[in-house]
């Protein structure tokens, strides 16, 4: 049976759009709720991952030959990525029922999101063994930041009550007991067995500093915690430039800001180029001889807004700018305040109702 795809929302009257600025301004680790930059277009069908990051896999997936980035010129792997992105685009538009259609959204009618702001216009940010650094400096990091770790017991099973002190909800638990993931976790130096050779459980859980080190101080019980690798995080931002960043160690990138001015060069165009036509609404070209803005030839580019860094306290499981980018000023909705009401998954209501958490404060 064919099920038609309904747009929420009415396409007439329409203005350009504009965000009436408001009275505060954002602050750094301030909680802010904004529109979802890279949810511009969307494949209806794919509507949790970005339509960018669909493209450039579903590329990658039809030219599936490893080329040695390290091996090409700036010029050559943007060569490579067009092809990916170009190919992979045209893959979603010709398979509509796979996909579903491609439509553009405006900024308000995108998905709000919720991160705490890392980095401010004009900073300089970069990321160090998971420690965010701004201008060199570390910034303060949230008391509950969450890291992902594979966790091997000395042969026990973790009880719900164990769980339960820790602050670790069932949703959050994964265990691995069984033989078909002994060779992947052996690889990442967890192979504790029991007498008859069998591998002790495994757990891939989200902790916090102090979960961590109630854990691996509990050395009757826990036999070793190792991070969650790197290759389960998929590419980081931007999705057309060669990097070995990732979600521990990323950067140095630096923050647009309103009136400054940057030189464009091959190694930081694609870091900005979505900022200059997507955010900005420029026409950007890039020739034999140069690059091109509407329809002249610069190395020249001055910001018209502001930008921001987000991200999500449980860094190893948030989609932030990690991934997609910098945040433009109006995308910005607003700050988080308080939590008006907070509801336990595990729990049916009125039980679920968390009622220490509301009305206090965000931090």
């Amino acid at each position: 049976m064919y099920k038609r795809q309904t747009k929420s929302y009415i396409e007439w009257p329409q203005w350009k759009y504009k965000r009436v600025p408001g009275f505060g301004k954002v602050k750094l680790n301030d909680i802010v709720v904004f529109n979802f930059p890279a949810g511009d277009t969307v494949a209806l069908n794919n509507q949790q991952t970005d339509f960018y990051s669909i493209a450039y896999g579903e590329g990658q997936r039809l030219y599936p030959k490893q080329i040695e980035m390290d091996s090409l010129t700036r010029q050559q792997q943007r060569a490579v990525y067009d092809l990916y992105y170009n190919a992979g685009r045209q893959q979603i538009l010709s398979n509509p029922r796979v996909y579903g259609e491609v439509v553009y959204r405006p900024v308000d009618r995108r998905e709000n999101y919720v991160k705490r702001c890392v980095g401010l216009p004009g900073d300089t940010l970069q990321i160090v063994d998971g420690q965010v650094m701004i201008d060199g400096k570390a910034i303060e990091n949230p008391e509950n930041l969450q890291l992902n770790y594979f966790v091997q017991t000395t042969g026990p099973y973790i009880t719900e009550d164990m769980f339960r002190e820790l602050g670790i909800s069932k949703a959050d638990q994964t265990l691995y007991d069984d033989s078909s993931w002994e060779e992947t976790f052996r690889q990442i130096g967890l192979d504790n067995r029991n007498a008859q050779g069998k591998m002790a459980p495994i757990y891939h859980l989200p902790l916090t500093k102090k979960m961590y080190e109630t854990l691996s101080g509990n050395k009757k019980f826990i036999s070793k915690i190792v991070m969650e690798p790197e290759e389960y995080a998929g590419q980081m931002y931007p999705l057309n430039l060669h990097t070995k960043w990732n979600r521990n160690n990323y950067g140095p990138i630096w923050i647009p800001a309103k009136g400054a001015t940057i030189t464009l060069t091959e190694d930081n165009l694609p870091i900005y180029e979505r900022c200059i036509v997507a955010y900005e609404g420029n026409k950007l070209e890039i020739k034999p001889d140069g690059i091109y803005i509407n329809g002249e030839k610069t190395d020249q580019y001055t910001f018209k807004m502001d930008y921001y860094w987000m991200m999500g306290d449980n860094r190893h499981n948030s989609a932030d700018s990690r991934f997609w980018g910098f945040v433009p000023e109006d995308h910005i909705v607003g700050k988080a305040s308080f939590i008006w009401l907070s509801l336990d998954p595990e729990k049916s209501f009125p039980a679920n109702i968390r009622w220490n958490r509301m009305f206090t404060k965000v931090k």
